[in-house]
């Protein structure tokens, strides 16, 4: 088994003023071949910081994944911190300066002085090819451990991870195509403490395992599964994924790649119910998210840049059933963002009026994807319920 762990470098990282996706793509190609990915750091461009994260990362892990730091400037300090770990010098490499000179040429460009240092990489390393950039990617190996540094560039790390690092791992650490497969189960109105007491005994299998993520007004359970095939994972799985499904039940929504707008609206299309929505304080975020699922004539929705009373909200419900000429009317109210935001809902169906007024005790700014949650969910329960 071969453990990895991944350090993007980059202060633009720590500041925020990129998004990391180059550590997601690392981590989804690792998987599928079956290494285990323990942690993931991110480390600005100092060389002594980088030196001393690479050291630490190397004592726990196999292998060492590295993105970014490979430009030309004084502040791209990836390839010294790398010699430093070894203790050994930057070797200058004439073919790498060719590559770097014919790439600029191929674009009628002329390379500065600078970009030579691009052509240095750590004494006792190989090369990486890097025919989609400028930055020559390297590995390092020292008994079973190995150090791979990439560019940060995402369209050139994705090339060199599918076109070299994936099967060159693979050889190196004799892996036989064995995979780790994720498997996601979406449920709603039920927080991770209650789900947790749930299957609590569960979250501590070893494979396949079980783990639960939080996000307002919902809660993910993924189980993961360790295993040569696809098949045989999803075999092992399978047992686990039951006996979730029959604990949790109605407040089940969907699973992998399933929203929950698109499990309502599925509910909606199928009973060909036709919905009208009116919100106050969601910018119309519901009507939205259903749109995109929905077919015009079964959806209507408008916006109302006021707070009103349930009377209120109650009776523009009745008004738009015969206006809109729909089997089922949504009222969401969401008031101001404050330090309690508080949603107010009321739906009518088949005659039944039902109504919900609840505080949100979490941060003011998950209150709009909370208010939304609940209100779908309402939905969702009017059907299951029959």
């Amino acid at each position: 088994m071969a453990i990895c762990e991944i350090v993007t470098i980059g202060t633009e990282l720590l500041l925020g003023e990129i998004h990391d996706t180059n550590s997601r793509f690392i981590a989804r190609a690792l998987r599928d071949i079956g290494v285990d990915l323990y942690r993931l750091t991110t480390v600005g461009d100092n060389l002594n910081r980088i030196t001393a994260t690479l050291q630490e990362a190397l004592m726990r892990a196999d292998i060492v994944i590295t993105t970014g730091g490979l430009g030309p400037t004084v502040d791209d300090p990836t390839r010294q911190a790398v010699a430093n770990v070894f203790n050994v010098k930057l070797i200058y490499k004439e073919e790498l300066w060719q590559q770097i000179y014919d790439r600029f040429s191929h674009y009628n460009r002329i390379p500065t002085e600078n970009n030579k240092r691009q052509a240095f990489i750590p004494q006792n390393s190989i090369a990486i090819p890097n025919p989609v950039g400028t930055a020559p990617a390297f590995y390092v190996e020292l008994g079973v451990k190995t150090i791979i540094s990439l560019p940060g560039v995402p369209r050139e790390m994705e090339y060199l991870m599918n076109h070299f690092v994936v099967d060159y791992l693979k050889k190196r650490y004799d892996l036989r195509d064995e995979i780790i497969l994720p498997w996601v189960i979406h449920t709603v109105s039920k927080g991770e403490s209650s789900i947790d007491e749930i299957i609590g005994e569960m979250e501590k299998l070893s494979n396949p395992t079980v783990g639960l993520l939080a996000h307002p007004g919902q809660t993910d359970i993924r189980v993961t599964a360790k295993a040569p095939s696809a098949a045989e994972a999803e075999a092992m799985m399978a047992p686990v994924l039951q006996e979730i499904r029959e604990k949790l039940k109605d407040y089940i929504y969907g699973e992998n790649e399933t929203t929950l707008e698109k499990a309502v609206a599925d509910m909606l299309n199928q009973t060909g119910t036709r919905l009208s929505i009116i919100e106050s304080g969601t910018s119309g975020t519901i009507y939205g998210k259903l749109r995109a699922f929905m077919p015009e004539d079964n959806l209507s929705g408008d916006t109302v840049d006021l707070v009103f009373s349930e009377e209120t909200l109650n009776r523009l419900i009745n008004e738009y059933r015969e206006q809109k000429k729909a089997d089922m009317v949504l009222g969401v109210v969401l008031s101001p963002r404050n330090a309690d935001p508080r949603v107010q809902i009321a739906m009518l169906h088949n005659g039944k009026l039902t109504e919900v007024n609840r505080l949100y005790g979490g941060p003011s700014g998950d209150a709009l994807t909370w208010a939304i949650n609940v209100a779908l969910d309402m939905i969702r329960r009017e059907f299951i319920q029959k």
